[in-house]
């Protein structure tokens, strides 16, 4: 047989091995795995079916689903039991506790990524030593300063609690985020004639925006339902925040389960939208804030 007889043959062969398709392995479905996660799906699930099912349901109505729809419990919620009142101090709250521990902790989460002083290590260890400390066990000692200084039945009580306790885990993550940024690209900025703020304006800070949204994520969600600060350091009804009001709907002997839900959305609705627009941002800005040793 010719050279050209048998190169011919073996192309052929080639051919008709890649023409048969290739069978795959099917993968055996883990139900070990995808049980449990669809279980605790569920079991998350129902309970907002549940709530959105009585907010938007004519009252006294045992239908399965909202229908027919009425918005007669929203209505009910914000104009006759007040929650217009309750969702402006909660977003006041919420925006300016994002505002403070976002601009602390960049500021303190640039410091102790990039200079060295004595006992750094030990205030590390402090701020995550804080993070064991539960809310409740501050409670007498907060109100007896916001007592001192006359800031009991006012916001600004809420919202320097929430920050104080937002602003060690925002620290830490802040850290971590910018000891990820390399020192190289502030040192050439200092050399084209940069001062350390402009080199911090101009290069680091656009380089930490998934830092900042998941910082900032965490901590309007944070202060947003906190419910325990709310409950004790303010007494006003004009002042309450959402969580708060949402408590006072209970009632002794009866509960309007329809008005309770409708403002149950109406909570829900921010955390859901912030989530839903800062996603991207999270996984981001979580995993480069990372501790590293």
């Amino acid at each position: 047989m010719s050279q050209t007889a048998v190169s011919e043959t073996q192309t052929i062969l080639a051919v008709s091995v890649e023409s048969k398709p290739v069978r795959r392995r099917k993968r055996p479905l883990r139900l070990h795995v995808f049980g449990p996660l669809w279980l605790y799906l569920l079991f998350t699930l129902v309970p907002f079916y549940m709530m959105v099912l009585f907010a938007f349901r004519e009252p006294g109505s045992n239908s399965p689903l909202p229908i027919p729809f009425s918005l007669d419990n929203f209505l009910v919620v914000w104009q006759s039991i007040g929650f217009s009142v309750f969702f402006q101090n909660s977003v006041y709250v919420a925006v300016l506790t994002l505002v403070f521990t976002t601009v602390i902790a960049l500021a303190g989460g640039y410091a102790m990524a990039r200079f060295t002083f004595r006992g750094k290590t030990a205030f590390m260890l402090f701020l995550l030593c804080t993070q064991f400390v539960p809310g409740a066990m501050m409670l007498i000692p907060l109100f007896q300063v916001f007592s001192t200084f006359g800031l009991v039945n006012n916001l600004f009580s809420l919202i320097i609690a929430d920050t104080a306790f937002q602003l060690p885990l925002s620290i830490i993550l802040m850290s971590g985020f910018i000891r990820n940024v390399p020192r190289e690209l502030e040192e050439a900025a200092w050399v084209d004639g940069c001062s350390r703020l402009q080199a911090f304006r101009v290069v680091v800070l656009p380089l930490l925006r998934p830092a900042l949204v998941a910082i900032g994520a965490f901590a309007f969600i944070g202060a947003w339902n906190n419910f325990l600060f709310a409950l004790m350091f303010i007494s006003k009804q004009e002042r309450f925040t959402i969580p708060v009001g949402l408590s006072y709907m209970l009632g002794e002997f009866s509960v309007n389960f329809g008005a309770l839900a409708a403002g149950g959305v109406v909570a829900a609705l921010p955390v859901v939208l912030v989530f839903a627009f800062v996603q991207k941002y999270l996984v981001q800005g979580l995993s480069a804030g990372a501790v590293k040793g």
